[in-house]
């Protein structure tokens, strides 16, 4: 019989192995040997002239430990670590432990934050080992519900120590503000989670605060904005982003009273035109487009104007939304144009828990307080790495000095 004719029966575990998915965990493998080589290499060099009385080397290669498989998100990859061997006696021996590789790794990064959009989406903890077998393949070992448990109350004490933290050495410019519902899976149904982010004067965003609180309650936000200042965030953020909820805003006069407000415009977008019909939603959203992307405050004040005259006879709720934070929502005029696209909405925050917000409403089971806050760390923490920086960072030491910005430009100041 022709090799031609002969059929390829599918792999009964369902798991498809394929040539490319192979050749990059041969890759992996080889570059993971390149690294620890050259560690190595590094190692022997720096005791390269640490001889024993007879001359010969202190420190040689001594062979490979047992292999082991690294968990990795192409699947699992088989790694060798060199030994090396220390001839001179005493306790203070020389080992080898590559920084890349610890003693007991087992299981890269990548496969640990693909664990809490797994629970979050409503994967049962004894169901992870399946779950993670169809998308990593048969081989991925070491994932029993004890050892999920476990992972969990790591991340919890990780979620405990990052609360701790001195933020003294930092100056934040600006700070966004959100509520985060994990309504359908919390077991409190009123718990939120509240998040802050923050940007430095470098430009870089950064979680700073989350925990839960009863719905957006003024005590629950007054507890976090005092909790930053506790810890180091003495100077008061230049702007603060957020929707308009009133527990936020409150809170932040009483604690951060120089702070100018910016209402996000993804949010009132979506409450203005949850009050018209379906009908005028798409005209009523280009208006309202018309409004926060002028090029000046000008021009967005008259483009706010016309709103009020067309939808205002019919549809006074919806434009009451509106109207009840105007200057709020025009803050950003007075801040570099360069920054304004990052200041206009709470994104940061709120496209982080758009994929989670949605999933979450069909999942099964229910989160406790623990889990739920340690899950929505895991979360932040993955996304902070794919946070960009604030565009115009050459103007934040303007921001800083109190220099003014007149529709998104620097105002200089003429004499009498």
């Amino acid at each position: 019989m022709s090799e031609d004719t002969i059929t390829q029966l599918p792999d009964p575990s369902g798991f498809s192995r394929d040539p490319l998915s192979d050749l990059i965990r041969g890759g992996a493998r080889k570059l993971i040997e390149q690294a620890v080589e050259a560690e190595l290499a590094t190692l022997l060099a720096a005791f390269a002239d640490h001889k024993l009385e007879d001359g010969r080397a202190r420190l040689v290669r001594h062979g490979h430990l047992p292999e082991r498989e690294i968990m990795t998100g192409v699947g699992p990859v088989a790694v060798k670590v060199p030994r090396v061997r220390d001839r001179r006696p005493g306790e203070d021996r020389i080992t080898f432990t590559p920084s890349i590789l610890p003693r007991y790794l087992r299981r890269a990064k990548s496969v640990e934050e693909l664990l809490p959009w797994l629970y979050l989406k409503g994967v049962s903890t004894g169901d992870f080992s399946e779950a993670l077998a169809a998308l990593l393949g048969p081989d991925a070992k070491g994932l029993s519900a004890k050892t999920i448990t476990r992972l969990k109350a790591d991340w919890w004490e990780g979620y405990g120590a990052w609360q701790k933290r001195d933020l003294g050495a930092r100056r934040f410019l600006y700070i966004w503000a959100d509520g985060v519902y994990f309504k359908p899976r919390m077991a409190e149904e009123k718990q939120c989670v509240l998040v802050v982010v923050g940007a430095d004067e470098y430009g870089r965003k950064e979680l700073l605060a989350m925990t839960d609180g009863v719905r957006e309650s003024t005590q629950s936000w007054r507890e976090v904005l005092l909790d930053l200042k506790r810890r180091g965030l003495e100077q008061d953020p230049k702007l603060a982003i957020g929707d308009g909820a009133l527990g936020f805003w409150t809170a932040l006069r009483e604690v951060f009273a120089t702070t100018k407000e910016q209402r996000c415009w993804l949010h009132k977008t979506m409450n203005v035109l949850n009050a018209l019909p379906k009908s005028m939603q798409a005209k009523a959203k280009a208006h309202l487009h018309d409004i926060w992307q002028a090029e000046t405050r000008a021009t967005a004040g008259a483009a706010f104007d016309h709103f009020v005259e067309v939808y205002g006879v019919k549809w006074d709720k919806a434009v009451a939304k509106l109207a009840k934070d105007r200057d709020a929502l025009l803050s950003f005029y007075d801040f570099p144009a360069e920054h304004w696209k990052h200041i206009r909405t709470s994104n940061p925050i709120e496209s982080t828990f758009a994929t989670v917000r949605h999933r979450t409403k069909r999942t099964k089971g229910c989160l406790s307080r623990k889990t739920g806050l340690a899950m929505a760390f895991k979360l932040m923490m993955s996304a902070q790495k794919k946070w960009r920086k604030l565009d115009g960072r050459n103007r934040l030491p303007e921001v800083i000095s109190g220099v003014e910005f007149r529709d998104g430009v620097r105002h200089l100041h003429t004499a009498a």
